[in-house]
């Protein structure tokens, strides 16, 4: 699996809890064939999908434990589900969206402790390989 991290410059906490996707089967043993531009579009479309699952899991109304209900009340929220908020999420153009972020120096991509700059070069993953993306803390003023 490969494990995709998100951290800001300038904060301790990470954006988002770790996640993983699993190593593409047609990339083999060496997890070659693969550019910069391809492996943050996997890792795009795999987010959408979980995003479409969540929303799937949030239209079904649940009945929660006490111990559900004591974290929810911690938190803040005690949600049960049964919402249909019925958002549509195009996964190329959030592909093309992340792409131009990129491009646009909003975040960086780091492979295996090793900083990616260029969207057509080639990355080789390994079933251990960590994605990190840092989101680029913004100058105001200026």
């Amino acid at each position: 699996m490969i494990i995709i991290e998100g951290k800001a410059m300038g904060r301790r906490r990470p954006l988002f809890a770790d996640w993983s996707i699993p190593m593409p089967p047609d990339l083999g043993e060496g997890g070659g064939g693969l550019t910069l531009r391809d492996l943050i579009a996997r890792v795009v479309r795999a987010e959408v999908a979980a995003f479409r699952d969540r929303q799937q899991e949030r239209r079904l109304a649940r009945v929660l434990s006490a111990a559900e209900i004591d974290q929810g009340v911690s938190r803040g929220k005690v949600d049960m589900g049964g919402r249909d908020l019925d958002q549509q999420v195009d996964d190329e153009q959030a592909v093309g969206a992340a792409l131009q972020a990129f491009e646009d120096g909003i975040y960086l991509v780091v492979l295996d402790g090793e900083e990616l700059r260029d969207l057509d070069r080639a990355v080789y993953l390994r079933p251990d390989s960590r994605v990190t993306f840092i989101r680029l803390a913004l100058l105001a003023g200026g």
